[in-house]
């Protein structure tokens, strides 16, 4: 018997759990336009007990297009440098031991804030699937916020304000919001992307809010006005009836839009409590014709000059 996808909704408008389909097997294209489908519908969905190792999660996520790969930094050596498709998003060494050099902590310490990845990369993400190897016994949870349903629900005032303005992006600004010890003079001197503050979706023709602590500036505005707009739009967006919160078992994954919602990552005992998870980003649009490494050059190009 042919198994058909089902989708049981988390809240009304935003994301569910998915079932019905083996993802551990191969995929029909019936299949993965059922999931492409439910994808678009709720935004992030999560599938349970996949059983996949780092090579079944990479095939997985090829089927939503070209991976990424992981930056290959200076003295910090990937985690998982035989599958370079994997980025690592856990509290742990490349020798498994739980982390503890406070300058990466503190780095860390800003996916707690609400983001969306890669907004400070000119070729930005479109999803990203993150797969639960160990889990914390308490916390550990990823909160997702519905930037579509906000986006509707804006007061139309603010809505037309933001329909054609732009913000430039930093990866080291939410950092510093998080207490990475940087200067704002140091940020400006680093790559930054300029983005639109909407996103519209083609396949449902919703319009999304595209912001997050990545954030930095709104251009044409000053500063100070600018991030009040961005303050105000993440504290709309995150009121609790466009979030909820998805906790783990090992073998779970869970895909999310990374173009129509925010996440952040939620407290657990970092220094005490194991928590490996790792993530595959999808970049938007058609594969590059050669080969490349933005995320590298990103980190290379953001390295102080001295």
């Amino acid at each position: 018997m042919i198994m058909a996808l089902t989708a049981t909704p988390i809240t009304a408008r935003f994301g569910a759990e998915l079932s019905g389909i083996d993802v551990g097997k191969p995929l029909s294209d019936a299949d993965f336009a059922a999931i492409k489908d439910a994808m678009n519908q709720w935004g992030v969905c999560v599938i349970r007990g996949t059983g996949f190792d780092n090579a079944a999660h990479i095939a997985f996520s090829r089927h939503f297009g070209h991976l990424e790969t992981a930056p290959a930094v200076k003295n910090r050596p990937r985690r998982h440098p035989n599958t370079p498709e994997i980025f690592d998003a856990s509290n742990l060494t490349p020798a498994g031991e739980i982390l503890v050099d406070e300058n990466m902590v503190l780095h860390k310490k800003g996916d707690r804030l609400w983001h969306t990845d890669s907004s400070f990369m000119e070729l930005r993400s479109a999803y990203s699937l993150l797969l639960a190897y160990e889990v914390p016994k308490e916390g550990g949870l990823t909160y997702f916020a519905d930037m579509r349903s906000a986006y509707e629900d804006l007061p139309a005032d603010i809505r037309a304000k933001i329909d054609t303005l732009e913000a430039d992006h930093s990866l080291w600004y939410s950092r510093l919001l998080a207490g990475f010890p940087i200067t704002e003079e140091e940020i400006d001197g680093r790559p930054k992307a300029r983005q639109p503050m909407i996103m519209h979706q083609e396949a449902t023709g919703r319009t999304a809010i595209y912001i997050g602590s990545h954030a930095m500036d709104v251009v044409g505005l000053p500063r100070d006005e600018g991030r009040a707009l961005i303050k105000y739009l993440i504290e709309f967006a995150t009121q609790p009836q466009y979030v909820f919160g998805v906790s783990y078992e090992p073998g779970d994954i869970v895909i999310w839009d990374n173009l129509t919602t925010m996440h952040r990552g939620g407290d657990f005992d970092i220094y005490n409590e194991r928590r490996d998870m790792r993530r595959t980003t999808v970049r938007e649009g058609e594969p590059p014709e050669h080969a490349d490494d933005p995320f590298t050059a990103y980190f290379s190009a953001s390295a102080p000059k001295n």
